[in-house]
């Protein structure tokens, strides 16, 4: 059975990866889960200079998920190329980096310089409800092309773009991205939501309002990546949801050729290395010999 999987210039070796912001750096993994069998992973989102993030409360769980107000809390590029960067390129899986900036220019420097690292690839983190302006280069088409193509001038290696569902047309963004040189979209990250507390008449999160993610998005995320899939010819990271085997086969069904664990990553660490060993048996059962089998196969 082959479970690589191709994502425009970057080629890996199973669809299962763990998303940006739920695995820390790796590090802290490292004796949870055996990080060598992954597809892929992604450490938290850097920025240009330190953040301390959002007053708390940062996270809320909701009935069907959970709520965040992180505020791309971290120690800035330079702590990241210094402390982080050298244990993650010691693994021998391959490493994306997602990176967020306030303005064009923030993202193509933090591309140019994560890229001369020979990282796998470079995520633009187009899309995070939680920080001011952080939603802005993902809910306009021109503006996501002019970011993704700034960065794919100045870095070498893959660029990909992860996009919000916060909008009226994703394919619209979608389409921009790959226009630009994107190898391949993102969809999705979080649904902007809120939790109110009632007796005390006041939001729940810190920041008044978050990104909703886990069960809950599921659907929207499944629709998301069926409109790109009908609508633009670029590869696809399906995100949102995803804790089983058969979450993974319908992302791959409606058109992803790869999946992006997340939320579930913090009540089962384990569930990314188990969903790689049952994927075979999976596609086997519709009669496939290679994830390709199956990307985008849903009959509608």
């Amino acid at each position: 059975m082959d479970l690589s999987t191709t994502l425009g210039r970057m080629t890996l070796p199973n669809p299962i990866m763990v998303a940006s912001g739920t695995f820390g750096y790796a590090r802290e993994m490292e004796h949870v889960v055996d990080v060598s069998r992954l597809g892929a992973v992604l450490p938290k989102t850097i920025t240009a200079e330190p953040r301390i993030g959002n007053a708390p409360w940062r996270t809320v769980e909701t009935s069907a998920g959970l709520l965040n107000a992180i505020g791309l809390d971290n120690d800035g590029v330079d702590a990241f190329i210094q402390h982080h960067l050298p244990y993650l390129q010691s693994l021998s899986t391959p490493v994306v980096v997602s990176v967020a900036g306030r303005t064009q220019d923030e993202f193509v420097t933090l591309a140019r310089r994560i890229g001369e690292f020979g990282v796998a690839a470079v995520e633009l983190n187009l899309s995070c409800p939680n920080v001011s302006g952080g939603v802005d280069f993902g809910t306009h088409a021109s503006s996501c092309h002019d970011v993704v193509a700034a960065a794919r001038e100045a870095c070498a290696v893959p660029i990909l773009a992860k996009l919000t569902p916060n909008v009226t047309r994703i394919a619209d963004i979608a389409k921009a991205a790959a226009e630009a040189g994107a190898d391949a979209v993102c969809l999705i990250n979080t649904v902007l939501a809120m939790a109110i507390d009632w007796r005390r008449q006041r939001p729940m999160l810190g920041n008044g309002m978050g990104g909703m993610s886990g069960p809950a998005i599921k659907p929207i995320a499944l629709r998301c990546v069926h409109q790109v899939a009908s609508a633009v010819d670029v590869p696809i990271i399906g995100i949102g949801g995803i804790a089983t085997i058969d979450d993974v086969m319908q992302f791959l069904v409606a058109g992803a050729s790869a999946v992006q664990i997340g939320t579930a990553n913090y009540y089962d660490p384990t569930v990314s290395t188990r969903l790689v060993d049952q994927l075979p048996t999976a596609l086997a059962e519709l009669g496939a010999a290679r994830v390709a089998d199956v990307v985008g196969t849903l009959k509608v």
